[in-house]
């Protein structure tokens, strides 16, 4: 089956024969496009999205501080779901289907999937795992233990892969991020779509869409698929993100510069300090001028303007009375 021009566009003919020799040893294809910000409210009109059947997720990373395992091509991501339960992932990316050791590439656990964009594609191979409903949140929230969120196989497949000496619980927990997640069949479009809003803590998102599919049928999807969005007036020039290497990019920034908490904290008294500082001299030279010559000033009088003083003081507290006082004395 020829390449279709959507991926014959992007890819080079050495890339286009990998990607031939490949398709055929993965378990599923995906097709993803991502929208940018300004066209997002425009897309989920055009394809008909209707956000209140989505459903909601919330989704961790586990990594360390320096995100060494995305240096050595490992995801190790925990997410919640709703009405769903909870799952976990041992993911490895990039991976060569025909490379990988028999045992693991048997497992009914381990899946191995093609993404492919207007940019290119990656074949990445994930072992799944479900975690006891409601202990991705307790880790979460105690800081741990993250090993008993991984089965067996999981764990082995990341003790294989990670940098020497570090461990599952020896990773930082980062997020969550808040999902949508909406599957559903367009009026006019034979197929499913899926489409995934992911929020970021800074208020930034990404819009991704996408279409499952086998691998025998990969290039027929992506025409149609291609054909479908242009004729909605999606644009598939835009320049595409990636969910994954965009939230541990963020968090990895976040964790160097400290938490944003900490930031506010150190802002505020500053301010606060400024204010003093510039207040307390000019509070401080105004009772110093006043006060210096009214000494002297009162040194130098006699007892009646003393007098007058004291008729001024008593006319203020006593008002009208006290000043008519003032003036038969």
């Amino acid at each position: 089956m020829p390449p279709a021009p959507a991926l014959r566009s992007t890819l080079s003919d050495a890339e286009l024969q990998k990607l031939v020799a490949q398709v055929k040893d993965v378990d599923s294809i995906e097709l993803k496009l991502t929208v940018p910000e300004p066209a997002q409210l425009t897309t989920a009109r055009a394809l008909g999205m209707d956000p209140l059947q989505a459903q909601l997720r919330q989704v961790y990373f586990l990594e360390t501080p320096d995100l060494a395992l995305d240096k050595h091509g490992l995801v190790v991501r925990a997410r919640r779901s709703q009405k769903k339960g909870d799952d976990s992932v041992v993911k490895l990316r990039p991976v060569v289907p025909s490379e990988l050791p028999k045992p693991v590439r048997r497992s009914p656990s381990f899946n191995v999937e093609l993404d492919a964009s207007p940019e290119g594609y990656v074949v990445s191979g994930s072992m799944k795992g479900v975690p006891a409903n409601g202990d991705v949140r307790k880790a979460a929230l105690g800081g741990g233990p993250y090993k008993k969120l991984f089965s067996k196989e999981q764990q082995a497949l990341f003790e294989e892969h990670a940098p020497k000496g570090v461990g599952l619980n020896d990773l930082v927990i980062l997020g969550p991020l808040l999902v949508l997640k909406l599957k559903y069949a367009p009026a006019d479009f034979e197929r499913k779509l899926v489409a995934e809003l992911w929020l970021y803590p800074d208020g930034s998102r990404i819009l991704e869409l996408s279409t499952k599919c086998a691998p025998s049928e990969a290039f027929d999807v992506a025409a149609e698929s291609r054909a479908y969005l242009s004729s909605r007036g999606i644009d598939l020039s835009s320049e595409q993100q990636t969910k994954t290497r965009t939230a541990l990019e963020f968090f990895a920034q976040q964790t160097k510069n400290g938490k944003p908490a900490a930031a506010k904290t150190t802002r505020k008294p500053r301010a606060a300090s400024s204010a003093k500082a510039t207040r307390k001299p000019r509070a401080a030279s105004a009772s110093k001028t006043t006060r210096k010559p009214a000494a002297a000033s009162a040194s130098k009088t006699t007892a009646k303007p003393r007098a007058a003083t004291r008729t001024r003081q008593s006319s203020t507290r006593r008002g009208t009375s006290s000043s008519t006082s003032a003036s038969r004395a």
